[in-house]
């Protein structure tokens, strides 16, 4: 599965290189080993993050809709957990004080930035089918 943009304030990276942080065919452990390297001696403040995602909509003659979902966290100082890939292990969700690996199963799905995005696009969805019945 590809990895989603992580985008983190110090050290501004990965960001679209995310999935090759540590380079060309880096495992998901290889990348934020390399990020946390990266982070070392930052304090836990400033170890903002952020997932993002995209979802573009184009009919013709109707016109484009682009949907974003963001996802804001933190970043932890060791990996923990063992569900999800990527970055998860070292993405930390606000409130919980757990890594997104460590979340149960099924909870990552109803708060990321896909789903954030993924619904933002259904309501659109529904929207314009209504708007189409209505016509």
């Amino acid at each position: 599965m590809p990895t989603i943009p992580l985008e983190v304030d110090a050290p501004g990276a990965p960001g679209i290189f995310s999935a090759r942080y540590a380079g060309e065919g880096a495992t998901d452990e290889e990348n934020y080993r390399k990020l946390l390297s990266a982070l070392k001696g930052v304090p836990e403040g400033q170890r903002t993050a952020r997932f993002r995602c995209a979802v573009a909509f184009a009919e013709p003659g109707i016109g484009e809709e682009v949907f974003e979902g963001e996802f804001e966290g933190a970043i932890a100082a060791e990996p923990r957990g063992s569900g999800g890939f990527g970055y998860d292990p070292v993405f930390i969700v606000p409130g919980t004080g757990l890594t997104v690996a460590e979340l149960p199963p099924g909870e990552k799905d109803k708060i990321s930035h896909r789903a954030r995005a993924l619904s933002a696009f259904r309501e659109f969805l529904s929207e314009r089918r209504l708007r189409r019945k209505g016509a």
